[in-house]
């Protein structure tokens, strides 16, 4: 019997590594890194947000906040793995903030109300309608729920996720025009 308790516990420690290494695992680690804000999901949200000369600075940290907690909020289950050689797809249900729907909402109020985001000098000020939609953003509570198919390929027998398309990184963000 404790040969086999022995043998049992060898095999565990000795594959515990290769446990780590499948497609769903890594999977699960890619959107792990969204809840945990890890530093890369942080960087790239900073590069975003360096890149648009729409938002002023207070905005900008306004946005990075509400980007933090739909981050953190994100849920996720695996539905399916299909491994093809070096190539896998995972398959996953999420569920984030709808903020297409906010968006959509704001850009309609917006159309209506032009007169309601006008400077002093009666010009449209792009800044009062980021404040607008910002606070409807943090605002937000629906929820929407995505399927998301995650590709990875396996490199010097490392599976690896792929860069994704624009359309998982919209679901991710809660923004896709569904």
């Amino acid at each position: 019997m404790k040969k086999l308790i022995g043998i049992g516990l060898c095999i565990l420690l000795c594959g515990c590594n290769d446990l780590s290494n499948t497609p769903t695992k890594k999977t699960e680690e890619f959107l792990k890194k969204y809840q945990a804000l890890d530093n890369s999901v942080l960087t790239d949200l900073d590069n975003v947000l360096n890149s648009d000369n729409t938002l002023n600075e207070n905005q900008k940290i306004m946005y990075k906040d509400i980007m933090k907690k739909h981050y953190q909020n994100l849920s996720y289950e695996i539905k399916n793995e299909t491994i093809d050689g070096d190539e896998a797809i995972v398959t996953v249900e999420i569920s984030v903030t709808d903020f297409k729907k906010v968006l959509d909402e704001a850009n309609n109020y917006m159309n209506n109300n032009m007169e309601e985001f006008y400077d002093e000098n009666g010009n449209y000020s792009i800044s009062k309608f980021n404040d607008y939609k910002l606070n409807k953003l943090k605002d937000a509570k629906d929820k929407v729920r995505y399927t998301l198919e995650i590709s990875l390929s396996k490199v010097n027998d490392e599976w690896q996720v792929n860069t994704q398309n624009q359309i998982t990184y919209d679901k991710i963000n809660g923004i896709f025009n569904y």
